[in-house]
């Protein structure tokens, strides 16, 4: 009954998203998720784990997009190393209206032997093997709290509920595979990997999610000479600098035709004035410098940032970026701050002017 459920649970979202695809599209948001994370360590080789190398890889991908590509905003589903539950990093890019999905991780096989990459977008596993990744990645939710409830009883380890994912070979399959196909040419032909080519499968994260995606196996780390190649930092600066060049390429054919815009006008787009909130309020900031001598708030002295504040406390002058009352926009412009630079950045709330925790001012706006 339950897996009968989810049947109809996938049907109601392919009817709910179907559109006419993003052909012709500017492409301003992508969001790069890197997989496992925190208590859920991924496939692990013999000297590295995957939610390392995965994180290390999303991280330098979007600082080459924020560099070179100023009109796109890069959303991360973490930066750090945590826990984020699947239908969480969905939802990350869900709401904010992402125009493209990007989930990084490692394979492993039982046997040492195989080895290269190979990218996957959501539709009908058409092998044992595909079938086997994706069980893999979908075990994640088994470390999930109340994931038979999320998922509508769907069982990662089960074939049967494999068979419902693969109704979802959507309207964005075109454009996803798109995508794929970029990525793999970039790691065959820049950076000598061996092309493991383009699969579908059912994947979950990808399943959840209402814009074009893949996600990439960067390669085995059951595999020792892959291995070495993955953690090194040549190996994951060639792998990001691969998957950034081909998101570069995929903008490019996505925009083609469409007139060009001033970057200088995205950029207020994708970083809009602050919100305006009345000094009594309780809102979140992000707080992306401190300094135990008063600076001019400036953009000079903050990366050409305009719109940073002052406040002091603990006996430092502390700097903050945006104003809003909702912690999911205040995380993501977070992720923005530590794109630009601000590696340090964290988010900070505040009432009437004065710092607060952060579960205080959820309490307060909750009662709101």
């Amino acid at each position: 009954m339950k897996q009968l459920r989810f049947v109809f649970g996938v049907l109601f979202l392919l009817l709910a998203f179907v559109s006419e695809g993003q052909q012709g599209s500017y492409v301003r948001k992508v969001v790069i998720d890197a997989g496992h994370g925190g208590k859920d360590p991924g496939a692990l080789g013999r000297r590295a784990k995957e939610k390392d190398i995965a994180l290390s890889i999303a991280l330098k991908t979007g600082a080459y997009i924020n560099k070179y590509l100023p009109d796109v905003e890069v959303i991360y589903t973490r930066d750090s190393d945590e826990f984020i539950e699947l239908h969480r990093r969905a939802e990350i890019a869900n709401s904010n209206d992402a125009d493209l999905f990007i989930s990084i991780h490692c394979n492993s096989n039982r046997s040492s032997q195989p080895y290269g990459s190979e990218t996957y977008v959501m539709g009908l596993h058409k092998s044992q093997a595909n079938l086997e990744v994706a069980k893999k990645e979908n075990s994640a939710i088994l470390l999930e709290e109340n994931y038979r409830e999320e998922y509508d009883g769907f069982d990662p380890n089960s074939d049967e509920g494999y068979i419902s994912l693969s109704l979802l070979q959507n309207e964005h399959l075109d454009q996803s595979i798109k995508m794929a196909d970029l990525v793999q040419e970039q790691f065959r032909e820049r950076v000598g990997r061996r092309d493991r080519s383009v699969r579908q499968a059912g994947f979950l994260v990808l399943y959840r999610t209402t814009m074009p995606g893949v996600l990439i196996e960067t390669g085995f780390l059951s595999n020792p000479k892959e291995e070495r190649f993955l953690i090194s930092k040549k190996g994951q600066v060639y792998i990001a600098s691969a998957i950034f060049r081909a998101f570069r390429n995929y903008k490019e054919e996505m925009e083609k035709g469409l007139p060009k815009e001033d970057v200088r006008q995205v950029v207020q787009k994708n970083y809009p004035e602050k919100e305006k909130i009345k000094k009594q309020e309780v809102y979140f900031s992000v707080q992306i410098d401190t300094s135990p001598e008063k600076l001019k708030t400036t953009p000079g002295n903050f990366k050409n940032l305009d719109g940073v504040e002052e406040y002091y406390h603990s006996g430092l002058y502390k700097y903050t970026y945006g104003k809003t009352t909702s912690l999911p926009e205040a995380r993501r412009i977070q992720s923005q701050m530590r794109g630009k630079g601000f590696k340090g950045a964290f988010t900070v709330a505040f009432k009437a002017g004065e710092r607060i925790s952060i579960s205080d001012a959820l309490d307060l706006l909750e009662q709101k």
